[in-house]
């Protein structure tokens, strides 16, 4: 397992703790949208858990909504704004 993946499942798993969702992490697509029509099925409130939960578990800000639309579209753009954060610190 490489760690991409092992981050992958690590944001998974914050996303099944911090919103409760109704799936497991394994139930969860990389590419599955989070948002809006055949996704998830997440909402604002749901947004806003997983900025905090992003902030408080990577250390990753997300400073606007423009920003918050691109990185929290998937889990593979959660993983992939995690790892440009870690890289540059």
């Amino acid at each position: 397992m490489d760690d991409t993946t092992s981050l992958r499942d690590k944001i998974k798993q914050l996303m099944v703790e911090n919103l409760m969702l109704q799936v497991t992490a394994i139930e969860i697509g990389d590419d599955q949208p989070l948002f809006g029509p055949g996704s998830l099925g997440l909402d604002s409130v749901d947004a806003l858990q997983l900025v905090v939960a992003l902030d408080k578990s990577f250390g990753l800000k997300i400073p606007d909504p423009a920003a918050a639309k691109r990185i929290l579209h998937s889990v593979n753009s959660m993983t992939q704004a995690v790892q440009e954060k870690l890289a540059t610190t």
